[in-house]
């Protein structure tokens, strides 16, 4: 039984890291977690909170610092929950995601596995091509920012390191207009006011704005197109999402147009995308191309092969697969994407392609009803991973291979198992890639083949 009790200071060196990115010192026998630490600072430590076997800290004094720590360029940086290493060194960074995507595959999926080192990304700062803000008042005045750790507390920001500059300017714009026309940020407490939150996505070929509403009026939308246009020379389309429900769930179920174009058009690799506001899109563009290269070469289609893509989005991955496939599907749960995703094949004249809007699970077994059998399984799921029935049938088509492309590493752990387990399937090759450098987020490719 642990001694430790809370309030308490003790001092240690760090020893490691959790799987979030917390820092791991060792005192009274029990493992205590610290963020914004570095594996080899000497530091003294407050105990928050003892549980049953570990406990929590907050950083008190760094006494002998890490070589691995540097020096935040962040302004904001440890006070905002959007980032969790502007403390470390990037080598730090890629070393302590590919343990933790080696510990979830040893621990939770049983696989002995070594993970080659992860794939860097080309860029640090600016790489995020989609930015949600929410939005408060301070001072009288609106602001944006991100919410606090564990928290909906908002940090208030001019700019974000990680942020395309265009996201921060569009939202200044935005804050201005709302402050010129007395427009109140929602307050979730009491169900009042009217914006919820700042959505932006940027690309090669131009930026989009959406505003996040409880319901759908706009005062004075001339200069709030005015504004942002200012802003943002670049912009190609202001919507809005009305989203009136007393709920987490940021975008409303529909996106109109308020000015300009319905959807960005981007690159990805070989392939041109229309991105409507509600459609999923790698936020770290050469990362996705990256990624994607490595999915479709773990495929290893032929044009006398059906691939089946799952969780497709706007279809980035099923056209990739269809270059070197005889059939590529894919499936879709958002009606925005799938439409997209049809968009997207019409205009890259790709004619081997289905897209069927549904979950997973039910694109699956109704495919599977209609006695497809297709050579390679792409699922590329939410953070949740797989549920039970996308997996039975999965196993029921029973394809040659099955990649499985993850941004949580244990869900994919726990799926990959259940999968070798049930299907007689094996893990052959892992890649990772540091898709969200900065933040404890690793996207992870896998590839099971049947023995």
């Amino acid at each position: 039984m642990s001694g430790l009790v809370k309030n308490d200071l003790v001092t240690g060196v760090i020893e490691g890291y959790t799987s979030e990115g917390l820092g791991v010192l060792r005192a009274d026998g029990v493992p205590v977690f610290v963020p914004e630490t570095a594996r080899g600072d000497r530091c003294t430590v407050r105990i928050v909170k003892v549980l049953k076997n570990r406990a929590y800290g907050r950083l008190e004094q760094i006494l002998e610092p890490s070589l691995h720590r540097t020096e935040s360029k962040c302004p904001v940086f440890p006070r905002c929950g959007g980032c969790d290493f502007q403390h470390l060194f990037y080598e730090e960074e890629l070393w302590l995601k590919r343990r933790r995507v080696e510990d979830a595959l040893r621990r939770i999926g049983g696989f002995d596995v070594e993970v080659p080192p992860v794939e860097a990304s080309p860029q640090l700062a600016g790489y995020r091509n989609k930015a949600i803000f929410p939005v408060g008042k301070k001072d009288g005045r609106m602001v944006f920012g991100f919410y606090r750790s564990r928290s909906h507390d908002i940090v208030p920001i001019e700019r974000c390191l990680i942020q395309d500059p265009r996201a921060c300017a569009l939202a200044r714009a935005v804050c201005r207009w709302a402050d010129l026309n007395h427009v109140e940020p929602y307050d979730e407490t009491s169900d009042t006011g009217l914006l919820r939150s700042i959505f932006v996505r940027t690309g090669e070929q131009g930026s989009q704005l959406c505003l996040i509403t409880r319901t759908g009026r706009v005062p004075d939308p001339g200069q709030l197109i005015g504004q942002c246009c200012g802003a943002c020379p670049d912009l190609r389309g202001i919507l809005v999402s009305v989203n009136p429900e007393r709920t987490n769930r940021l975008m409303g179920r529909t996106a109109s147009v308020l000015w300009g174009e319905e959807r960005l058009h981007d690159r990805l690799g070989t392939w041109g995308f229309a991105l409507s506001p509600l459609s999923f899109y790698q936020v770290n563009h050469p990362q996705a191309e990256a990624l994607y290269r490595e999915a479709v070469d773990m495929a290893g289609l032929d044009r006398s092969q059906t691939a089946l893509d799952l969780y497709c989005g706007i279809g980035t991955i099923t056209l990739h697969l269809a270059e070197r496939a005889g059939r590529a599907i894919g499936a879709e749960i958002v009606p925005q994407a799938v439409e997209d995703a049809r968009e997207n094949a019409r205009r890259a004249g790709m004619d081997n392609v289905r897209f069927l809007c549904a979950d997973a699970g039910q694109a699956a077994q109704q495919l599977a009803r209609e006695g497809l059998r297709p050579d390679v399984i792409v699922v590329d799921p939410p953070r949740k991973g797989i549920d039970g029935r996308t997996i039975d049938a999965i196993l029921q088509m029973a394809p040659a291979r099955v990649v499985y492309i993850a941004c949580d590493c244990a869900s994919l752990a726990r799926d990959a198992a259940i999968l070798c387990d049930k299907g007689g399937y094996g893990l052959t090759r892992v890649r990772a890639f540091d898709m969200f450098p900065r933040t404890a987020n690793v996207e992870t490719a896998a590839l099971l083949c049947s023995q």
